[in-house]
């Protein structure tokens, strides 16, 4: 009997530990990281499967490059790369993990515990009498709903993180759009200045060449000179940003500058945006970015859990009961017993956590009420700038007419033999100056409005993120891709 016992212990025993979790090491080697972000690439078959999935809104596309052209990596796909190997949002993911698993804690029944008031032998006394055992075994029973608050809570940070991964995309979007505009922003203006170079060369020759028949000054050499190495100064600063810019957007892509060499840019998103009416202030979107920007939606779900965080407090003022059912053998007699047991509040009713609570839910609210406060007037600043920048950029534009058509009145004349070649090359070089000031109210209108993008978290560029980028398309499946996360607003 007592060896039958023995196995049905441990019998007992071993069906505990069955549902136990084991531990896995996961090492982390910088070596392998260092290397697995060094060799990311825009050529990537699982990051291809993933943009080609995305545009195509179907899980089975055609075979990347079927067509044989070249893909288009304009700022719709670069964010698209961007959700595949941004950090970012791998931590927001990870977090929203977290808060997951944090649900599973809340949710979790208290175990019972086995202990024993007696355990002991007497020797001497008959076999049958001479163990006292008294095992109990201790079942809490939260009282007041406990279990429902803490889940409630944890359920609302869930929502939280969500929507901390939603604007994590929303930021990531952000930065891929203004680095891909400064460096389309460099490389125009890079290829105008060369102009414009190429024109002041052209007239400093054939002023030196008049200066040397003594038809002009020195002083008019010396500005158009100086003029000139001023422009060739320019372009270097230029070429330096068109670089910076690379290594920006390399850097919001979340991969190595190297893997954008011989990569073909698109800037097509910049060519005609969506703009909206100057007639009045964007007020359905302004309306809709104080109530659903998803870091508007990520604090009021932090509100909803500190309302729950409270409301367990609250529900902390009356205690748990503790039921401990138990046997007893002592002396060889057989005795069932069932102890309750509860806190007394006697010397605190749980005053202390439950302020706290208050003050944390209004802190809660006052975040709130301060990032709607921030929200608005992002938005106020960001169509001012975009209005003033609007009515500079026609004035460009008109600047830019009268240039063009002084440009050809001189030339009609040069042509006619009215005028020299110096004086057409003036009024090339005016024209393009022209241009210059024409592109640099296009970058300031482009990036007002990308600010505005930012502050009302409504696309004007392009489509918007994914809906739900919430699964890792590296980890995915086999292929790296999850139709559940591909549709695109």
């Amino acid at each position: 009997m007592s060896f039958l016992r023995v196995v049905v212990a441990f019998g007992f025993g071993a069906a505990l530990l069955a549902g136990c979790a084991s531990y896995t090491p996961a090492p982390l080697s910088p070596q392998e990281t260092a290397a697995a972000i060094q060799a990311r690439s825009l050529d990537d078959p699982r990051l291809r499967k993933f943009v080609a999935v995305a545009l195509a809104g179907e899980s089975k596309p055609a075979p990347w490059g079927e067509t044989g052209e070249p893909f288009p990596w304009n700022l719709t796909t670069l964010t698209l790369a961007a959700v595949y190997y941004h950090p970012s949002l791998d931590i927001a993911r990870s977090k929203l993990a977290e808060a997951r698993a944090a649900v599973m804690t809340a949710r979790q029944i208290p175990n019972p515990s086995l202990s024993f008031e007696e355990l002991s032998y007497a020797p001497g006394l008959p076999a049958g009498s001479a163990w006292t055992v008294v095992p109990l075994i201790n079942f809490l029973i939260e009282t007041a709903g406990k279990r429902g608050y803490r889940t409630k809570a944890a359920n609302a940070l869930v929502e939280a993180a969500r929507a901390d991964l939603a604007t994590a995309s929303w930021q990531v979007r952000g930065g891929v759009r203004k680095a891909l505009l400064d460096l389309w922003a460099a490389q125009n203006r890079l290829a105008l200045l060369r102009k414009r170079l190429d024109l002041q060369n052209e007239l400093v020759g054939l002023l030196e060449h008049r200066l040397a028949a003594g038809e002009v000054s020195a002083l008019d050499v010396a500005v158009e000179r100086n003029s000139r190495n001023q422009s060739a100064l320019q372009l270097q600063d230029l070429t330096r940003q068109a670089v910076e810019a690379e290594s920006e957007l390399a850097s919001a892509l979340g991969i190595p500058l190297k893997a954008l060499d011989g990569v073909r840019l698109s800037f097509d998103a910049f060519e005609k945006p969506e703009e909206p009416s100057l007639e009045a202030a964007p007020g359905n979107l302004r309306d809709e970015a104080l109530l659903h920007r998803s870091d508007v939606q990520a604090l009021l779900a932090e509100y909803a859990a500190a309302e729950s965080r409270l409301a367990l407090q609250v529900a902390n003022q009356y205690p748990n009961i503790t039921l401990s059912p138990g046997y007893a053998y002592v002396a060889g007699q057989h005795q069932y017993w069932l102890l309750p047991a509860a806190e007394l509040p006697v010397f605190n009713q749980n005053q202390g956590p439950i302020a706290e609570a208050k003050a944390r839910r209004d802190e809660a609210a006052a975040r709130f009420i301060a990032l709607q406060t921030q929200v608005i007037g992002q938005i106020d600043a960001g169509w001012a700038r975009y209005r003033a920048v609007h009515h500079a950029r026609k004035a460009a534009e008109a600047l830019l007419a009268d240039a063009r058509e002084r440009e050809h009145r001189i030339l009609r004349s040069f042509q006619a033999g009215e005028v020299d070649r110096p004086s057409l090359l003036v009024a090339e070089i005016e024209r393009l100056n022209a241009e210059q000031s024409r592109l640099d109210t296009i970058v300031q209108n482009h990036e007002a409005l990308g600010a505005l993008e930012d502050a009302l978290q409504h696309p004007f560029f392009g489509p918007a993120l994914p809906i739900n980028s919430e699964i890792n398309p590296r980890l995915a499946g086999n292929d790296g891709v999850h139709e559940k996360s591909l549709a695109l607003q």
